[in-house]
């Protein structure tokens, strides 16, 4: 029921959680969202970039939740398709359906549904991801290194300790030989720093529930035919739902049902500065790409913003010393995706999983090689194939690299780290070079938040923050925290909760993943 009138909320960020603040707001109250949004395009970090007839997921987006509001927010959005077999989805784009619901080979608004099949790369072979201790994990570790990874794990279950850095962390859950093995350098390829320099929270909000205990039972449930993905652990699922066209397609659809709602979606608007006054947020100042400056009135301020841009565009108010250098203290990791097209891959299936001319059926590979600076690989013909222009005779992946604004990575010419990131794929046996088609580069400034420094801080923000009444912080990088897109949605559902109930206590925003049942990893 609607509850509000003539209202507006102002909205910084056309990601995930803006656009969910402005739908719900506009489906079920009379505020008006207004959504202004720097970049000129839709879905912050779940945008899809468009390369010469492909598309392109920044970073991979599994469309899975715990939440039922999060799924019936999907569904209602994107329908799901009916229930193909999954091998008839690696094989080619004409999906038969064995029930009802939108044909995908005909309908363009639609969630395709898809196996999760994700892998390690170390030494040139294929582990599973999770860690599993199937026959062919073994042979590939080795009798010695098996030996090592057993007593590792024993010892680790005798000596627990304290987990003061996410080191500690991976170290009480699978033992140091395995912690080397799979989550040291890959860790420290991600975050630019050691995993010993890392907070342990990140693990607790990522891959909390994830060890060798619950891989054990993981298998267990499956030999009794007892596997709910709906109670496994995040990292064990095995399925999840796609849009045809990647994640940018549903967050564009979104921004269009905002717009044919009455809501606004505004692009290239820079937000430069918020006015306070008697502790709340009356207007907002925006630059636009044209240089052209504006001045939004609002009765509400939903932020998915950096807190580091946050902070300092307050005014009006006065902000406290230590807040203001913790906000802007804080670090993020940056991301760089390169997209090489290539006729066919080096390395084969090796699964049980019938695909299509027997490619691999991995939506991502973790590069685990220490020879290499990629941190993870995509096939995006696995992903969704209306992802490849020419998914019959093309193969489109995504390498994904991780680096900090301003460092020597970040500042590689363009065509020079296209050219690294090629011999890197070659050089670890992924693909021949006289197989690459072509190639493209995307830089995203603070995908990551990062658990270092003043972010153990960060509660002072917090509480400053909170004490702006009309002021929701949401989304990832609104809350400096390493959320999933389902919890950046659910932050959103419960600001717009709090708003129409007229409750200030913004709690419920903040605890959306750190309760145990919110936690998932990627």
């Amino acid at each position: 029921m609607k509850t509000e009138t003539n209202k507006k909320a102002v909205i910084v960020g056309a990601g995930p959680a803006g656009l969910t603040a402005a739908y719900e707001l506009a489906e079920k109250t009379d505020i008006r969202p207004i959504v202004l949004e720097q970049s000129d395009a839709i879905g912050g970090i779940s945008r899809t970039i468009r390369y010469r007839g492909n598309r392109m997921d920044i970073g991979g987006h599994r469309f899975f939740s715990k939440s039922q509001e999060v799924t019936a927010f999907w569904d209602k959005v994107m329908p799901m398709q009916g229930s193909p077999s999954q091998d008839d989805l690696l094989t080619g784009r004409d999906v038969p359906l064995s029930s009802g619901g939108p044909d995908p080979a005909t309908d363009d608004r639609v969630m395709l549904s898809r196996r999760r099949v994700s892998r390690i790369y170390y030494r040139r072979r294929f582990f599973d991801y999770p860690v599993s201790l199937k026959w062919s994990t073994l042979r590939n570790m080795g009798l010695w290194n098996t030996l090592r990874a057993g007593f590792g794990y024993l010892a680790a279950t005798i000596h627990q300790r304290p987990e003061k850095s996410l080191e500690d962390f991976y170290i009480n859950r699978f033992g140091r030989p395995l912690y080397q093995m799979f989550f040291e350098d890959y860790t420290e390829k991600v975050w630019g720093i050691h995993p010993s320099k890392l907070g342990a929270d990140w693990g607790a909000q990522r891959v909390k529930g994830l060890s060798i205990l619950a891989i054990i039972k993981d298998i267990f449930m499956k030999l009794l035919r007892k596997k709910d993905n709906g109670n496994a652990e995040t990292s064990l699922i095995e399925s999840f739902v796609y849009p045809k066209f990647g994640p940018g397609q549903l967050w564009e659809t979104v921004a269009d049902d905002v717009r044919r709602m009455g809501g606004e979606v505004l692009l290239d608007k820079k937000v430069t500065g918020i006015h306070v006054t008697d502790g709340r947020v009356d207007y907002v100042e925006t630059e636009g790409a044209d240089g052209t400056k504006e001045q939004t009135a609002c009765d509400y301020l939903l932020s998915s913003m950096p807190l580091k841009e946050l902070v300092p565009a307050l005014q009006g108010i006065e902000v406290p010393e230590d807040v203001m250098r913790i906000a802007t203290s804080l670090c993020y990791r940056d991301f760089i995706t390169v997209g090489v097209l290539v006729s066919k891959l080096a390395i084969t299936n090796g699964t049980n999983i019938k695909t299509y001319k027997n490619r691999v059926p991995d939506t991502w590979i973790y590069i685990q090689e220490r020879d290499v600076r990629m941190g993870r690989l995509q096939v995006f013909n696995n992903w969704s194939p209306y992802l490849v222009a020419n998914f019959e005779n093309r193969v489109w992946v995504g390498l994904e690299y991780f680096a900090s604004e301003g460092d020597a990575l970040w500042n590689m010419p363009r065509e020079e780290f296209i050219r690294m990131a090629v011999d890197e794929l070659v050089h670890i046996g992924i693909v021949n070079r006289d197989d690459v088609v072509d190639a493209t580069m995307e830089k995203v400034k603070k995908a990551y938040p990062s658990y270092v420094g003043s972010y153990f801080e960060l509660d002072k923000v917090r509480e400053f923050l909170d004490g702006i009444g009309n002021l929701y912080c949401i989304g990832r990088n609104g809350q400096h925290r390493y959320n999933n897109m389902d919890h950046s949605m659910l932050t959103a559902m419960a600001a717009v909760k709090g708003i129409k109930e007229g409750n200030d206590d913004k709690s419920d925003i903040w605890n959306v993943n750190t309760e145990e049942e919110y936690h998932e990893s990627k």
